[in-house]
């Protein structure tokens, strides 16, 4: 809303004008409700009730330009409003991806690596081999308490490697990837 405040529109400027329109209005229409009252009574204050009510047309019809610069200037508002929201919706867009990467990275115990990732539409597939399970619940349990990602699941797992070679598990995990709100509600939720 400063932003707005910075293109030159003045809210207490355009309030001002918008309260005095509609005094100006509600004063019309109480003389007209006491004129209806005294036109029956006495004819001279007719005259003079019409006058008034002349006068407050004029400052009504003077008012009327800044009553309709003060709807432009809320349909600009509006407007920037909307432009700016699609820029900050654009810019978390952008950066989606290599904040996604860094929550992996930070989630990744040792002993785990990551083959392959894979997103496809709205949804991350993880390949990656462990030296345990227990490393693979680990790093399951991360993924969950990630704003990043929902629906955390395992595919399965399979033990690799033959005689004489390191035994390692093989591993696949699907979930579904979140944009987080905003920076601070990720920065407050990590801390």
């Amino acid at each position: 809303q400063d932003h707005v405040a910075q293109r030159g529109i003045h809210a207490f400027g355009i309030k001002t004008l918008h309260r005095v329109a509609q005094g100006l209005s509600q004063q019309r229409c109480r003389i007209g409700d006491w004129i209806a009252g005294v036109v029956t009574e006495e004819p001279e204050l007719v005259v003079v009730a019409d006058a008034r009510v002349a006068q407050m047309q004029r400052d009504i019809d003077q008012f009327k330009p800044q009553l309709e610069q003060v709807a432009a200037f809320r349909k600009k508002k509006a407007k920037l409003e909307k432009k700016i929201d699609v820029i900050d919706e654009l810019d978390r867009a952008r950066s989606g991806p290599v904040r996604v990467m860094s929550e992996l990275a930070m989630r990744t115990p040792e002993r785990l690596w990551l083959k392959s990732v894979k997103t496809t539409g709205g949804t991350i597939q993880l390949k990656g081999l462990s030296l345990d399970n227990e490393l693979v619940a680990v790093f399951l349990r991360g993924l969950s308490d990630s704003e990043y990602f929902e629906a955390v699941d395992l595919d399965g797992t399979k033990l690799e490697g033959g005689k004489g070679k390191l035994k390692l598990v093989s591993f696949g995990i699907r979930a579904k990837l979140v944009s987080p709100k905003s920076d601070e509600d990720v920065a407050g939720k990590q801390g």
